[in-house]
């Protein structure tokens, strides 16, 4: 790849996973299938955001607990709760659908359900107790920085050795994602997680394996493959995943 398609590849990714006002810009040639590796680099935008406003509720004399909590609502403003839509998405799907076309029909649903409410309780909460852990800005950034990267390194694997679940939606439109993409955002989520130290980058790599074939197995047994939702789902898991190691590691 040039230099201007990396760099096309990175707006694209940062207009599909974040909510920040870019300036219109032309394409060229690109498809959100060929930026998807981008996806841990964003996860880095994401994780500096949010450990910007922890630092600066942190300088300004805010205890860790309402300074993580701000960090993590500036995460979810900056993603437009993309991923948090997900999840309650598949955790209602998964949770009252009995058939595998009842369960799509319940994740296309806008509305929430309990399952998905209780998904999203426990995603903030558990997010949440693991940076109260941590305590102090610079672990605090290393903790982030991992686990948002890392989180998204695994979407294009997902996406890529996951059959469609169905044949339309947002999945589905992104087209087919090359073994390249994988390979780069692999490969940038390896050295996210070195912020966790070399240890601790190999204990994060072992759960974020375990993780992915664990989801993979279950959405392959639950709707047959993979869609938009559960994409969101997978990476709030492995966020979670990585904010405990990290809180295990650095705290």
């Amino acid at each position: 790849m040039t230099p201007a398609t990396i760099f096309d590849d990175i707006r694209l990714g940062l207009v599909f996973f974040t909510r920040l006002p870019l300036p219109h810009f032309e394409v060229r040639d690109r498809s959100l299938a060929d930026a998807i590796w981008t996806a841990p680099l964003v996860g880095f935008v994401v994780a500096f955001l949010a450990w910007l406003v922890f630092a600066t509720g942190h300088a300004l004399g805010l205890a860790e607990g309402p300074a993580a909590a701000l960090a993590i609502a500036a995460a979810m403003l900056v993603t437009g709760c993309l991923h948090e839509d997900g999840l309650s998405d598949t955790a209602d799907g998964f949770g009252g659908g009995r058939t595998r076309e009842r369960k799509l029909e319940i994740m296309r649903d806008s509305r929430i359900g309990s399952y998905g409410a209780a998904a999203l309780v426990l995603s903030v909460l558990a997010r949440w107790s693991a940076i109260v852990e941590i305590e102090d800005p610079a672990p605090v950034f290393a903790a982030l920085a991992a686990a948002h990267v890392g989180s998204r390194a695994l979407i294009p694997a997902f996406m890529r050795h996951l059959p469609q679940a169905r044949v339309d939606g947002l999945a589905a439109g992104v087209g087919a994602v090359a073994d390249g993409a994988v390979i780069a955002a692999l490969a940038i989520g390896a050295l996210g997680l070195l912020f966790l130290g070399f240890k601790g980058a190999i204990v994060a790599a072992l759960c974020l394996a375990i993780l992915f074939f664990a989801f993979r197995k279950l959405c392959l047994a639950q709707i047959g493959g993979q869609s938009g939702d559960t994409i969101g789902a997978l990476q709030q898991l492995a966020e979670i995943a990585l904010l405990f190691t990290a809180s295990a590691i650095l705290a």
